[in-house]
């Protein structure tokens, strides 16, 4: 597919998420609620791979325990499905006014007179693509992303993500160039964004702990904050009420834990790790545990990928 093609495809979906976006909050909460409703009554990707996740990250819950955390979880992520179509249709500082409350924004302005660089650590928890807007809002920047499989989708991801802030959100696909050009504009006191908790391809992250359970993590982050001394704050925007008028949420800005810039990049995969799994257990429900985070495992580990019998199943 060519990528003028591409581009056209993105703006016809581009129409149709506009219209999901204009939709009332009520009915799009009622929207969310319906498509979480199908995913279980289904047994859809989503609600296996939650109920496979919570069955290794909180082996002390009792069953009754853990399938009402996964219903929670399977709505969470279907309302915050509906609500980013709303987030990228609609004017951005119109969606800046969801944010009630703001913590942490005087590490966030230090950060950035030091002039030292800044590296944003967003995990996947509450809605991410809200803080992008903030992000964008507050200063130039460039975000590191793992590009869809679809051309399409991939022109669709670009064209929501552009509105006004087109110009100063540089978006970074992660792959061979990425490093380069993320540490000249850290090396420069810019700002970089990342998401710290996808799971790298096999060679390039070390194996630490999450939740009890080794996984293969990230090590791009600890290098560039070990190389350029730039300071990684961790920044979330956490759903705190839910109304017909629409969810309210609080930015938090919060300051990396030590080691997170150590040379031994295992040490500095686990003080990642332990940050992103601390924002995680505020509320499970809004952390992205839809996401096969387990595939890979170990060396010499003896078990197998959690996920197999749901990849079968797809064949």
């Amino acid at each position: 597919m060519s990528p003028a093609t591409a581009r056209a495809a993105a703006r016809v979906l581009y129409f149709f998420a506009s219209l999901i976006g204009r939709l009332p909050w009520s009915w799009q909460q009622r929207l969310g609620d319906a498509v979480a409703s199908v995913w279980q009554r289904r047994d859809g990707r989503e609600a296996r791979v939650a109920r496979v996740n919570l069955s290794l990250a909180y082996p002390e819950l009792l069953p009754a325990e853990r399938e009402q955390w996964q219903q929670a979880i399977v709505r969470t992520t279907a309302r915050q499905a509906v609500e980013t179509v709303r987030l990228w249709t609609r004017p951005h500082a119109e969606n800046l006014g969801l944010l009630r409350e703001q913590h942490g924004t005087e590490l966030f302005d230090a950060a950035l007179a030091a002039g030292k660089g800044l590296i944003v650590a967003a995990p996947h928890y509450g809605n991410w693509e809200l803080l992008n807007q903030w992000l964008a809002m507050r200063t130039p920047l460039a975000i590191l992303y793992k590009p869809p499989e679809s051309p399409v989708g991939e022109a669709f991801l670009n064209l929501v993500r552009a509105d006004t802030d087109a110009e100063r959100v540089t978006q970074v696909r992660a792959e061979g160039s990425a490093v380069r050009q993320l540490w000249k504009r850290l090396s420069a006191g810019g700002v970089v964004g990342i998401l710290p908790d996808q799971q790298p391809k096999a060679g390039d992250g070390e194996f630490a702990p999450f939740f009890g359970v080794q996984a293969l993590t990230m090590t791009l982050l600890g290098r560039l904050a070990e190389r350029t001394g730039a300071t990684v704050l961790f920044c979330y925007c956490e759903r705190i009420d839910q109304h017909p008028d629409g969810p309210g949420f609080a930015l938090r800005i919060e300051a990396a834990p030590d080691g997170i810039a150590d040379a031994d990049p295992r040490r500095a995969c686990a003080a990642l790790n332990q940050a992103v799994e601390r924002i995680a257990r505020r509320d499970p429900a809004q952390y992205q545990w839809t996401y096969k985070r387990y595939t890979l495992r170990p060396s010499g580990d003896g078990r197998d990928n959690p996920y197999r019998s749901i990849e079968t199943d797809r064949r």
